[in-house]
């Protein structure tokens, strides 16, 4: 596998060339179907989760938090690629559910710590079950090597979006998984 060179004229990356502007159908787009199967992967999720009184803005947070993946504001952020002023509004609405709490570090009062309550343990344990059902669902009809080879492929993406990313100059990808 070659690492593909920003052209010089335009500096946009040089990869595949499974698409071209004559022949473009968004019935054969990549990125249509995986943003079809998100949104309605999210639809199914918070359908499911509103039971339990949570949205898809404030389940994500509680479970990244959840899973130790984030403690503070800016990883959360990140993470989410959201801004951290729209993340803010989400949090006081998480903290006013009794769920969440936010501590301003003493050491850098830029950084604000986050942390889950028992509440907030107890509504995000209902998530990564969803979840389960959810994809698994999704999967129906895929064989464990399909599922693993969709996972390979998937990664191989974002690994390409990333190096696009860093090209541009853009802000690095977050949605790398922590060892």
């Amino acid at each position: 596998m070659t690492t593909k060179k920003p052209d010089l004229a335009t500096g946009a990356l040089q990869g595949a060339d499974f698409y071209s502007p004559e022949r473009f159908s968004s019935a054969d787009s990549v990125g249509f179907l995986m943003k079809r199967v998100m949104m309605a992967l999210v639809t199914d999720v918070d359908r499911q989760l509103e039971a339990h009184g949570l949205t898809h803005a404030q389940w994500t947070p509680l479970f990244l938090l959840r899973q130790g993946r984030v403690n503070t504001l800016a990883e959360l952020s990140r993470e989410l690629q959201l801004d951290p002023g729209a993340l803010t509004r989400t949090l006081d609405r998480l903290e006013a559910k009794g769920l969440c709490t936010r501590e301003r570090s003493t050491q850098d009062r830029r950084v604000v710590h986050l942390a889950l309550t028992d509440e907030g343990l107890a509504a995000s344990a209902h998530v990564p079950k969803v979840l389960c059902e959810t994809l698994n669902a999704f999967l129906d009809g895929f064989s464990h090597d399909e599922w693993q080879t969709l996972l390979d492929f998937l990664r191989r993406m974002a690994h390409n979006a990333e190096r696009v990313r860093e090209a541009s100059g853009g802000p690095h990808d977050v949605h790398q998984p922590k060892s």
